[in-house]
């Protein structure tokens, strides 16, 4: 059977070819974005496709939105929590404003689509989340804070809304995908914080230089990630997590040792702090 498909940020990026790629299985997509004209754009026009104006960081928008795909559809099989942007830059020099922006868009926006259409799936008794995470999700690193910050925020909620929704025939799903040739890295999706501070200059220069020189030239393939999500979606068991990319199962493999790592650096001091019972 077809499914309805709501996805954010459809306009650009990776939520362009996961709209197309459901579209091209025949099922129905509800495809948001701030701006409806370049959603349209990039998707056309089609009897299984619904364009809706959706900035997720406003819960106002997600309950319009998700209502006008129940209007139009009838129900929400698959949501895509996918819009995103990135603020980069090292803490100290990333502005309170911008870090604050950052958890905005990346956790609370996802947190505000979900909160609209749970209702949705919870009185059809089924349904699947899918959120876009991040190898920054997985392992912080320098030039990330904000963002990796909102990427861990979002893996502990959705790890924690999972047994929570479970009952109720509802799935979740976290994609974290390595490098994918998108639009994050292009100055519509990345902001550079403004250089302030002498210590990190030098390596703000080269950072930034590494970055842009790499856009356009990421080695994964969006529009085969799509293909390999519908192919998880039509599972009946689909998977908490999904590494996109070999890159991602690296890092995946990476964190699983330094944490086991960790976990036996200090085990037996770890070990060793319960309370002396004298009756035990």
């Amino acid at each position: 059977m077809s499914k309805v498909w709501f996805i954010t940020g459809a306009g650009r990026g990776m939520g362009v070819d996961i709209a197309r790629a459901a579209l091209a299985a025949g099922d129905a997509v509800v495809a948001t974005g701030r701006n409806t004209d370049t959603v349209s754009k990039a998707l056309g026009f089609g009897n299984n496709l619904l364009v809706v104006k959706l900035d997720v960081t406003s819960p106002e928008d997600a309950q319009k939105a998700v209502k006008a795909a129940v209007d139009r559809f009838g129900h929400i099989d698959v949501l895509v929590n996918n819009a995103g942007n990135f603020f980069a830059g090292f803490f100290e020099e990333i502005t309170p404003q911008d870090f604050r922006a950052q958890v905005e868009t990346l956790f609370f926006g996802p947190i505000n689509v979900t909160r609209a259409v749970l209702p949705v799936m919870r009185s059809q008794r089924s349904g699947l989340v899918v959120t876009i995470s991040s190898t920054a999700g997985i392992r912080g690193g320098e030039f990330t804070s904000a963002y990796a910050a909102s990427k861990f925020g979002v893996e502990g909620w959705m790890e924690s809304l999972t047994p929570e929704v479970a009952p109720f025939g509802i799935r979740t799903m976290l994609v974290e995908p390595g490098f994918f040739r998108t639009e994050l890295l292009t100055p519509e999706s990345t902001n550079f914080a403004e250089p302030t501070i002498e210590d990190y200059a030098e390596k703000t220069r080269q950072t930034v230089t590494t970055w842009k020189g790499m856009n356009g030239l990421q080695g994964g393939d969006p529009a085969k990630l799509a293909k390999a999500l519908l192919q998880l979606v039509s599972q009946d068991e689909p998977p908490l997590r999904w590494p996109a990319g070999a890159d991602a199962v690296e890092e995946f493999e990476k964190k699983g040792q330094l944490l086991l790592a960790q976990a036996n650096a200090y085990r037996e001091l770890s070990s060793s702090l319960a309370h002396d019972d004298p009756n035990s």
